[in-house]
């Protein structure tokens, strides 16, 4: 495919209020993108959206929970009648929670895989119509270094991104026949608000957490990978470095982990 132009483009992107999701948007108002942002805390949505529509470019807010049909629907809807279509479909809206499996609520889990993996499936689905007659249309689903390595103390979270990772992996081809791109975001280690807000925590992670990338970094690179057609992109040397190690070495990696189980 050739290079993605994504001047007068049309996104929308979940999670919008903060961290990857506000720095993905940022990026694409900056690109000349309108765009449709989806978010739960309307305040920090509002603010996100004044800041963005001083790139001369629409900027519709959706407030409420990516899990609900009538968002999604609302969010669509605005694409259609307010933008005239979908280009870009940014799937970034994702929980977490901290703790041993074997503590867990019974209901974490699905929370989370609700959340992380359900909803993006689903908006992806719904999408399918719109960006059929997009322009150079792309579906972009945030996942993780952990959708490929998992870690005790985050199971939920890593089914959930091992789930979107396959789910992405299965459709590609057949979204493929229809005109329609997929890429995968696979950040390591993030200075987001992720792990400020977690539905639950029931213990420490006993390890000392690396002080990650910036969440512009994360946006830069999807950006790029955006314009070149990318299907999947690690944006950060530590998450490449685990993936690499994981691949070669697994039974190093196992036992390094297993120290912390």
């Amino acid at each position: 495919m050739a290079r993605r132009d994504l001047m007068d483009g049309r996104a929308l992107v979940t999670g919008a209020s903060s961290g990857i999701g506000q720095a993905i948007a940022t990026e694409l108002a900056r690109c000349g993108v309108d765009l449709v942002l989806v978010a739960r805390r309307a305040e920090r949505l509002e603010q996100v959206v004044s800041q963005l529509s001083s790139c001369g470019r629409t900027v519709l807010p959706v407030v409420g929970d990516v899990t609900t049909p009538a968002v999604r629907h609302r969010a669509l809807e605005l694409a259609r009648d307010q933008l005239g279509g979908l280009d870009l479909l940014v799937n970034n809206a994702g929980i977490s929670a901290h703790g041993r499996f074997v503590d867990a609520a019974d209901d974490r889990l699905r929370q989370i895989m609700e959340v992380n993996f359900f909803a993006a499936a689903q908006l992806m689905r719904e999408a399918l119509p719109l960006l059929q007659h997009g322009r150079q249309p792309m579906v972009v689903n945030v996942g993780s270094v952990l959708g490929h390595r998992g870690l005790p103390f985050t199971s939920d979270y890593c089914a959930s991104k091992f789930a979107l990772h396959g789910f992405s992996e299965a459709v590609r081809p057949e979204l493929k026949r229809l005109g329609i791109d997929v890429l995968v975001i696979a950040p390591a280690t993030t200075r987001t608000e992720l792990n400020d807000r977690l539905i639950e925590k029931t213990d420490e992670r006993p390890w000392k957490e690396p002080r990650g990338v910036s969440a512009d970094h994360v946006a830069r690179a999807a950006v790029r990978a955006i314009r070149h057609g990318r299907r999947e992109i690690v944006p950060s040397w530590s998450g490449w470095w685990l993936l690499a190690l994981n691949r070669f070495f697994p039974s190093i990696v196992d036992r390094i982990v297993d120290r912390y189980g």
